[in-house]
Order: C-alpha cells, then sequence, then structure tokens
C-alpha cells in the first residue's frame, strides 16, 4: 500500500527533482519482502529520466512519433513500468514500452534497461548501441563503470544512482544539471 501510494506521488508530483533529491539522500526505501517494491521504485526512476535528460532533436523527427522505453533481456518490472508511463507524454510524444530479446532488434528506442547477467554479452550490447542516441539504463554491479550510462544501484534497500557521464555525452544527450547534482558520477573502466 505504502509503495502504490509512494510511486504514484512521485509520478505525478509537479516537484520531481525534490524527489530525486530525497531519494538519492536515501529517504526512501522498499522492503525486502516483496523485490518487486524495488522495481516498482526503478520504473519511476526510468519514467523521470525523461525530465532530466535531452535528447538530439533528430531523434524524435515526427510531432506524434512515440517515445520509446525499451527492456532488453528479462523484464524485471511486471506491469509497473507500462502503469507508469501509460497516458504519459514527453512534450507531444507518446511514452510507449517495447521488449527486446536482442539488441540488434533495436531500431527506435530511446531509453533502454538492461538486464543482462552475462557480462561478456554486456560489453557487446553496449558496443552495438555506440554512438546511438539511447540513454542506456541497468541494475547489476559495475554497470556505469564498464560503459553504461546510468546505474540504479541498490544499498540497504536504497536505491542510489551512478552515471556515467562521459557515456552520455558521447551519445549526444545532455544531463540536465539538478540530476547531476544528487547522483554520483563515474567514469567507465576504459577511460
Amino acid at each position: 500500500m505504502y509503495i502504490n501510494y509512494l510511486t504514484h506521488w512521485i509520478k505525478h508530483s509537479f516537484m520531481v527533482s525534490h524527489i530525486l533529491l530525497i531519494v538519492s539522500l536515501g529517504l526512501f526505501s522498499f522492503q525486502t519482502a516483496d523485490p518487486l517494491n524495488e522495481y516498482k521504485l526503478k520504473a519511476v526512476f526510468i519514467y523521470n529520466f525523461t525530465h532530466f535528460v535531452e535528447w538530439p532533436q533528430h531523434t524524435l523527427q515526427q510531432n506524434n512519433s512515440p517515445f520509446v522505453i525499451g527492456i532488453l533481456g528479462k523484464d524485471p518490472f511486471g506491469n509497473y513500468l507500462i502503469e507508469t508511463i501509460q497516458n504519459e507524454k514527453l512534450r507531444d510524444h507518446p511514452l510507449i514500452m517495447r521488449q527486446f530479446k536482442d539488441v540488434d532488434e533495436i531500431d527506435s528506442c530511446h531509453i533502454l534497461f538492461i538486464d543482462e547477467p552475462e557480462e561478456n554479452k554486456m560489453d557487446e550490447i553496449l558496443s552495438k548501441l555506440k554512438g546511438k542516441s539511447v540513454l542506456t539504463v541497468g541494475d547489476r554491479a559495475g554497470f556505469a563503470e564498464n560503459g553504461g550510462m546510468i546505474q540504479l544501484l541498490t544499498v540497504d534497500n536504497k536505491i542510489r544512482i551512478q552515471v556515467n557521464l562521459n557515456a552520455c555525452k558521447s551519445a549526444g544527450l545532455n544531463v540536465s544539471s539538478k540530476l547531476l547534482r544528487i547522483v554520483t558520477i563515474v567514469d567507465s573502466q576504459n577511460e
């Protein structure tokens, strides 16, 4: 009940930047008894990234083209991500979710949550996305240090955010200073 109220409140709050600040300070936590609670909050984070990252203009060429939030691999969100973005828009672009089994299937995607347990496959995925304006998000250990853009790190039942700013910049993505104030910035190990 608490998590449902909290995710609804976060999603519809007009002070999204303050919510992210509160979460980054560790004031929102979840119960480990229900691992889906963690992914309810992560779904809200992913939705809120649409407000704190700016994509190049060419990525949304048509006025009504959808803004795609994709999942590569297993979907840990259940229906929470779909429910979070349902009826939402980024400017005039409706938010939709698509699931991909392979990185080669991705034709149009703006935010991509990557759930890939094999480290060697992660390198291949990130390599194939290099130079594309796709915000990569993951929650595996070392995701941001290994070239992913945003890692949702769970520490003591709290979600922390790590951002690989160089990876974002190389993809042509501009991360808001409001978000950068509350995250940990990391560099890729190979940079």
